[in-house]
């Protein structure tokens, strides 16, 4: 359902004028404590490139996003970072990184397919690598303009990633409001 929203240079320019004054500067100070400078870092929906230009600073990032249009703005913006079209669910890609990063992404998705990126993510982390990911938190799934909001909370977000991942951080976070916002920091287990 998010490709039809996503996928014309209309929905993204109104999605880049919606997430203005929004970025994932705390977030990404809390993965600092995590994560060791210089790391291969794979941003998923990069968007407009908000936090892949705060993320640039502290690590080796590519970024990401299932939709050209993102792309596109990205390369007239002149990132020197690689892109790559990537969908979230099936993660096709032959590179392999520390650290897989989204903010606000994998909410598009369904539980299913939550499972299967999580499950799809360990393949394109090192041993060892690390995910940084935030939810909105709640129980809410709706469809708005074609794209899916399907929140989440501590509990499922555990449950979910606790099989493959140590998590090393699972909390509530300010975003538009009093805890609204779920970050959560994991390490891959090992096999």
């Amino acid at each position: 359902m998010t490709e039809r929203y996503y996928l014309t240079n209309e929905t993204a320019v109104q999605y880049i004028k919606m997430a203005e004054g929004y970025d994932g500067k705390e977030l990404i100070e809390k993965l600092k404590s995590y994560l060791s400078a210089g790391s291969t870092v794979l941003e998923l929906g990069s968007g407009p490139g908000t936090d892949l230009e705060v993320l640039s600073q502290y690590y080796h990032v590519t970024g990401s996003d299932f939709s050209q249009q993102f792309l596109d703005i990205l390369v007239e913006k002149n990132v020197s970072n690689e892109l790559l079209i990537l969908d979230a669910i099936t993660l096709k890609t032959d590179k392999i990184f520390d650290c897989i990063y989204s903010n606000k992404v994998l909410q598009h998705l369904t539980n299913d397919e939550l499972f299967q990126s999580i499950k799809n993510q360990l393949h394109i982390l090192d041993d060892g690598g690390s995910v940084c990911h935030s939810f909105w938190a709640g129980d809410d799934c709706y469809e708005m303009k074609g794209a899916l909001h399907n929140y989440h909370t501590l509990v499922e977000l555990e449950s979910w990633f606790s099989p493959y991942f140590e998590i090393q951080l699972l909390e509530f976070y300010d975003e538009m409001e009093k805890d609204d916002s779920i970050l959560l920091i994991g390490k891959k287990l090992k096999n």
